[in-house]
């Protein structure tokens, strides 16, 4: 028998809808979704343990690094393969990516939820988990990291992005690729994610800005969430990393004030790179600021926020940084 932790934090993957408001609320605990499972999974012995009950939308990094926490002790354990961690996929790739980074062991951890609530008559939770589960108890992830699994594909943390509101179809890893897919029992692999690096901060820094950019914006957000007390600013920039100029002159006075400033693309393929002038992002570059790669504005906050709980001073999180941009 190979052991699998099964820890469940809510979710649509444990909701119903509610009789008298409509509502679709969580409230299932691990038995309950264990029980709902239609694959014997033989073999598999699962152990179920029921860390929270919220929406994903809820969680909030101080609970997400708890979490964290909670998956390596039980990876600890001799006797447990892997972890499946089930979870609202509204911030399930931001979980995920924490954890990828928190990981203590080369065992698989594998998050998965549903995109339809349990009481639907065609929910996807149920083959989700099971697709999980088999997935966290083959030898062929070891060493894979922490990774989503939907719709019978699983995916690097570091990747993979909710890209539909609705469709079970949601997780796509756009630049890189899954790295394999669930096809009934088997487990067929097509990649090694190559971005990968873990750390073991006693804790992580939660006050970590993303800010968006739209056409003829200011610089009053940078300097708001710098007054704030903000001790890193993640920005998803136009294209290649660009800013509007008023944007680029507030974030050389934001570094100026020894807070740094990550670029990121809010475009959802490619990678930053200053190349334009003129108030663009070789003027942020210049100013001091960190280009992200391809990392998304919401992995870059997380990736800032564990470098941050590391106490690194900004030569270091710049390269850190930079070099799991890709």
């Amino acid at each position: 028998m190979r052991k699998v932790h099964l820890i469940t934090t809510g979710g649509t993957i444990a909701s119903r809808r509610d009789a008298k408001t409509g509502d679709v609320i969580p409230g299932l605990d691990g038995q309950a979704l264990r029980a709902m499972l239609h694959d014997p999974l033989t073999g598999i012995e699962i152990a179920v343990e029921e860390f929270c009950n919220l929406n994903s939308f809820a969680i909030d990094l101080p609970t997400a690094f708890a979490l964290a926490t909670r998956i390596n002790e039980r990876l600890a354990d001799d006797a447990c393969e892997g972890v499946v961690v089930t979870h609202g996929t509204d911030t399930m790739e931001e979980s995920a990516y924490l954890a990828d980074l928190l990981l203590a062991s080369d065992k698989p951890v594998v998050f998965t939820g549903a995109q339809r609530a349990a009481d639907e008559p065609d929910t996807d939770g149920p083959r989700n988990i099971a697709d999980s589960i088999r997935l966290a108890a083959a030898p062929a992830a070891r060493g894979l990291g922490a990774m989503i699994c939907f719709e019978q594909e699983f995916h690097a943390a570091r990747d993979v992005s909710k890209t539909h509101t609705s469709r079970t179809d949601t997780f796509m890893s756009w630049e890189h690729g899954k790295l394999g897919e669930i096809d009934g029992s088997s487990i067929c692999l097509h990649r090694r994610p190559a971005l990968r690096r873990a750390y073991a901060p006693t804790a992580i820094e939660p006050n970590v800005t993303l800010i968006r950019m739209a056409m003829g914006m200011d610089g009053d957000y940078l300097t708001y969430a710098a007054d704030k007390g903000s001790k890193a600013i993640v920005i998803e920039g136009f294209g290649r990393g660009n800013t509007p100029p008023a944007v680029t002159k507030a974030v050389a006075e934001v570094i100026g004030r020894g807070i740094p400033v990550v670029i990121c693309s809010r475009c959802p393929r490619g990678r930053v790179l200053p190349v334009y002038g003129n108030g663009g992002a070789t003027d942020l570059q210049r100013a001091g600021a960190i280009f992200a790669g391809d990392l998304s504005g919401q992995k870059a906050r997380i990736l800032a926020a564990v470098l941050l709980g590391q106490r690194l001073d900004m030569a270091s999180l710049k390269a850190e940084l930079e070099y799991l941009g890709g």
